[in-house]
Order: C-alpha cells, then structure tokens, then sequence
C-alpha cells in the first residue's frame, strides 16, 4: 500500500478568508443601512472602524499564510489568496480616505463667502449632541479655504432673483435637499437664504447647506454654504458639493438666457 502525503494547510489561511468576508458584509450591510436611513450616523463610525480592523486582520493572516505555503510546501494557497483579494477590496475605500485626508485641507464648513457666510438659523437649531455646532467661519478656517480651494466663489446672474430663486428651489427638490426658507418670501431689494440637509453620494454623511440669493436691483448674486454634521475633515465633500451644485446652476441659467 503506497503512502500518500497531504500537505498540511496553512492555519491562517481559513481564517483570513473569515475575517475578510465579515469585514466585507458589515461593510456593505452597515453601509446601506446608513445611506438609507436605518444606521445611526455615530454607531456607523464605529461599525466603519470594526470593519477595517477586522480587513486589516484578514489581510495580515492571508500575507502569513501565503508565506506559509511558500516555505513549508502548505496548502490553502486559493484560500488564502481569497482572503487577501476580498480584504484588500474591502481596504480599498479607507486608502482614498486616508489620501483624501492628506489632499484636502481639515475643515467642516465651506462657503463661498467668507467674511458674511449664508446663515443657517434651522440648522443651529436642528443640530446636538455629537454633531458639531454651526458658528462662524475662523481667520485660519477662512485662511486654509482660500488656499484648498481658491476656486469656490459665489455666482452673480443678470436674471431677476425670482427667477434664479425659482432655479435653485428647483434644483434642490430635485437633489433632495427638501429646501427651506423664511415664510412669506420677499425677494426685492433685499435676499432670502434656503437651507437643505444634502448627503454624500455613497454612505450617505449628512450635511446641512444653505444658499443665499440676494437682489441688489441690478443683478442677483448667489452664495452657498455646507457644513458636515459629523467628524472634524470633510475630505474635501463640502467644496465638491458647493461647486457640482453651482456649476449645474450656471448651466440651467445660461440656458434661460438663450432661450
């Protein structure tokens, strides 16, 4: 009877691929239930935190068994090459956030006037506990954003402020932003600012935003303000908002005027 030898699996390798395929589904299932409104913004910070620990781990394991099968001839080399992959997917997200933190500037709250931001009188009210406060924009606040982000600037049209009010109430149902505003709106000789809550594209991290649209009779100029809600960076979201949103409002006016 011949003897067959079966080479010991690696016993890191199982176990790497665990970690990573748990770290994958909190991940995905934390993160859908955040965007649609069913996680808690501060417990998904934490949730967010245990799935990169628990990927940082299933990809350690998955490197040792590999290392493993390389020098003792072990199997479970798909298995842990599997680990490795889904981890490193899993990862994936946490390194453009970290290089986004190194890009951007550490601020919160963007506007494209500095010196007098939109005011945000409903969200003040509406924020507490964890959420940072809204207040006013500070001289090395204001000294980073004029070095970040040089190119965010408020908007000036020759159409009436009715009707860029219009517009832009238009196109913050549209985005979701459920506008609102003083009661009784009066928009001649004087301006009026509509506040939303706008959230960020994938995991959904709300943002309070307001913007002004003032009449000075010979033209309507607009400012726009977002601040986070939670944590102390934006990676650079609010600045990206502030100019995807005016940039759209430019080409919904330029249109107006050729018609």
């Amino acid at each position: 009877m011949k003897a067959t030898l079966v080479p010991q699996r690696a016993p890191a390798a199982p176990w790497s691929r665990r970690f990573a395929v748990f770290a994958a589904v909190l991940l995905a299932v934390s993160g859908a239930g955040h965007r649609f409104g069913l996680v808690e913004t501060v417990p998904f910070f934490w949730l967010l935190g245990l799935s990169g620990v628990l990927a940082l781990a299933g990809f350690a394991l998955g490197v040792i068994a590999l290392v493993q099968v390389w020098e003792h001839g072990s199997s479970g080399a798909s298995i842990a090459g599997t680990g490795v992959l889904i981890a490193a997917i899993v990862l994936t997200p946490y390194g453009i956030s970290g290089v986004r933190v190194f890009e951007h500037p550490r601020l919160i709250d963007i506007s494209t006037d500095l010196e007098h931001p939109p005011q945000m009188p409903l969200a003040s009210v509406a924020r507490n506990g964890a959420m940072n406060p809204v207040k006013g924009i500070s001289p090395e606040d204001r000294a980073l954003q004029e070095e970040g982000y040089p190119e965010v600037a408020g908007r000036r049209y020759e159409h009436t402020a009715d009707k860029v009010l219009e517009v832009v109430r238009s196109m913050m149902q549209d985005k979701g932003w459920q506008p609102r505003g003083p009661e009784g709106e009066q928009l001649a000789g004087g301006s009026i600012t509509l506040e939303g809550v706008a959230h960020s594209f994938i995991l959904g991290f709300p943002a309070d935003v307001a913007i002004r649209i003032e009449d000075d009779q010979a033209a309507t100029f607009v400012d726009m303000r977002s601040v986070s809600r939670y944590a102390r960076h934006d990676l650079g979201e609010n600045a990206a908002r502030i100019q995807r949103f005016l940039k759209e409002l430019d080409e919904r006016m330029a249109l107006l005027a050729a018609v």
